[in-house]
Formats: structure tokens, C-alpha cells, sequence
């Protein structure tokens, strides 16, 4: 079953190194095909960290995932949640 969801980036930041990671190894993790694209843009693979800071996703942006599972929907909530936070609130230095 495919599924994808339309998601507003959280992080003050966009996509960059850390958040971008984070997201990548939650994709790489959920071992399922995932992919992730920005606006109507081409989708490119969730899970390869390069991928996604190539998209050059900025805060505010919106991303359509798009994930091939039969657990898509729990796939897609874990996702959501990592995009949809602002991981640069907590960093430090």
C-alpha cells in the first residue's frame, strides 16, 4: 500500500545536517521504501541524508513522503513528527 502526506518543515533551519540526519536514519530505520520530495519537485530517497539536504528544504516549506508498506500510516506519523518539530529550538552552541 502506497500512502503519502503533505508536511510543513518545523525546523527554524530547514533541512540541514542535523535535522536532516535525524530524519534519514528515521527512514532508513523504518525499512521500508521512503521517499521524500519538495513542492512538485522529483522525489528522491528518504533515507539517503544526501538526498535530502540536496532538496534544500527551508523552514515552511512543505514535503510530500511517500511510503510503500503496509504500515505506511505508522510510518508516516514517526516521520511527521521529526519533520514537523523545530530540532534547532533545543541545539546548543
Amino acid at each position: 500500500m502506497t500512502v503519502s502526506r503533505t508536511v510543513r518543515i518545523g525546523s527554524s533551519h530547514g533541512l540541514h545536517a542535523r535535522p536532516a540526519k535525524l530524519f534519514a536514519q528515521a527512514a532508513k530505520d523504518a525499512g521500508v521504501p521512503v521517499t521524500i520530495a519538495k513542492d512538485s519537485g522529483k522525489p528522491v530517497n528518504a533515507a539517503s541524508i544526501l538526498g535530502v539536504i540536496a532538496l534544500g528544504v527551508e523552514h515552511g516549506d512543505y514535503v510530500t513522503l511517500t511510503v510503500d508498506a503496509d504500515d505506511a500510516d505508522g510510518v508516516l506519523d514517526t516521520l511527521t513528527e521529526l519533520l514537523t518539530t523545530d530540532h534547532d529550538q533545543d541545539a546548543t552552541g
